[in-house]
This record gives C-alpha cells, structure tokens and sequence, in this order.
C-alpha cells in the first residue's frame, strides 16, 4: 500500500512540473523569439514480478528444483526528466521599427541546425537569442530589450554611426559610414543549447556554413512559436491527470486510516 501512495504522488509531482511548464509558455506567448518548453516524463525503474515456486523430479530421492514464472511488470512511478525548447521558428510579424530584426531561417546543413543573434550578457559572455526586439542605448550601441550588447561578426558590440541605419537581407548593417556585418551565429544541434532566462541561450555555436540559406528582415519580428490553444488543451488535460491521482492518493490514505484503526481495535 505504501508504494501507492509514492506512486500517486509522483503522479502529481509530474503533472504539476508539467503544468508550471505549460503556465510559462502561455505567459511568454507574446514575447518575440521564445521558443516553447516540453516537459518530458519518464517513468521509474520498472520491477518485474515473477512467482517463485518448485516442482519434484521423478526420481527416487524426491528433489526438487526451483523454478520461476514472470508474472508481469510494475511500474514504481513518473518523474518530469528534463523540459526541451521547441525550435519550431515562430511566426514572422511586420513592425516598421528599423531597429526590430528576424531571422528568417532557410535550409541548413543540419536538421537540428539553428540560427541566433549573438550579445553579451551583463558577465561579459557570449550568448544566443532569437528575440530580435533590439533598440539603441544612449551611446549608440544596438542592444536587447535587457541592455545586452549585439556583437557583430568578430564578437565586438555595434555602435551605429547616428540614428538612421538599413539592415541587407544577408544580415549586414549600413549606414553612410558603416559596413558591419552581425554576428549571426550557427548551431548543429538546438538540443544542446540550454536556455538561461531572458530568452537567452547558452551553448556551442560558430560560424555560419556557406550552404545555410537565412534573410534577414529588418523592421519585422519572430514571434513567439507557442500554440495558445493547444496549450490551454494540454493544461487541462494535465490538471485532469492531477486531480486523478489526488483521488487515488485520498482512497489509499482512508483506507490506511481504517487499517490502522479498525484493525487497531481488534
């Protein structure tokens, strides 16, 4: 009975983790570039339950050998294992601000392949985004909506040369004075960028391959990939999945109460 209640309630752990998730993505929705967790679950170590038992041989001393037969499986539970982002590029929206920039990703090499901005964050370090919701600070430099500088090809920050600037489809920027390409950056695998919270991503990228195909559009922006409808439906279903094992957990801790009580008395 007690490996119910520990199977119940790492159901609802699950769910709950699960639900935090989806509660994120819903409330990120809106903000350009984010790409939507999924939680995935796993269960625990499966334990196989055989019959233990023996059988005589025909012989004369009467031995017996012992012998099994597999019975089935139990499953001891559910766990959230990890939560991946979903690189699904999102929609693509005009906004007639020279300063908003999206990456419009083509083929690549890779089928994981992926396409970032690169900035540096308030440490110093190189990161990843796709949030291209940028603006100029007081001194001219192109930064993110949290004051992260954007480098360009050799990892600098970029400061535009006065106030107007026109951003080529192959991701350089001009000015009367100014030729500087960005610094768009290539991964192989998304699965292995780890994100890091204002939409910033950790991991190794490099230079981009000469076959990926991407344009930039200057005064539009990626938005977020998250499917509003589909996720309030897998909200729903994961609340229902809770409250499932919440009666469960209930049904085994009254009937643990009369054990302890009825069965007490007698």
């Amino acid at each position: 009975m007690l490996r119910g209640f520990y199977t119940a309630a790492s159901g609802m752990l699950a769910q709950q983790r699960a639900q935090e998730t989806l509660a994120n993505n819903i409330a990120n929705s809106n903000t350009p570039g984010y790409k939507a967790d999924q939680a995935t679950m796993r269960a625990f170590p499966e334990l196989l339950m055989q019959q233990i038992s023996s059988q005589q041989t025909p012989v004369k001393n009467g031995s017996k050998i012992g012998t099994t037969k597999p019975i089935g499986s139990l499953n001891t539970g559910v766990y959230v294992q990890e939560t991946i982002p979903n690189f699904q590029q999102g929609d693509i929206r005009e906004t007639k601000l020279q300063t908003d920039l999206a990456i419009v990703q083509g083929d690549v090499p890779d089928d994981n392949g992926a396409l970032f901005f690169t900035v540096q964050n308030e440490a110093g370090d190189v990161r990843y985004t796709r949030n291209g919701n940028f603006t100029l600070d007081g001194e001219g430099y192109l930064v993110t909506g949290q004051g992260y500088y954007v480098l360009d090809q050799t990892g600098n920050p970029i400061q535009i040369d006065g106030t107007e600037f026109s951003v080529t489809p192959d991701g350089v920027i001009e000015t009367n004075t100014q030729y500087v390409p960005l610094g768009i950056a290539y991964t192989a695998n998304v699965l292995d960028m780890a994100k890091e919270g204002n939409d910033l991503f950790n991991g190794e990228a490099g230079a981009v391959p000469a076959n990926a195909n991407f344009t930039m559009k200057q005064g539009f922006l990626e938005g977020s990939n998250v499917d509003a409808v589909q996720t309030m439906t897998e909200m729903m279903n994961a609340y229902r999945l809770f409250e499932t094992n919440q009666r469960v957990l209930k049904a085994y801790d009254e009937s643990m109460g009369k054990a302890v009580s009825e069965i007490g008395r007698i």
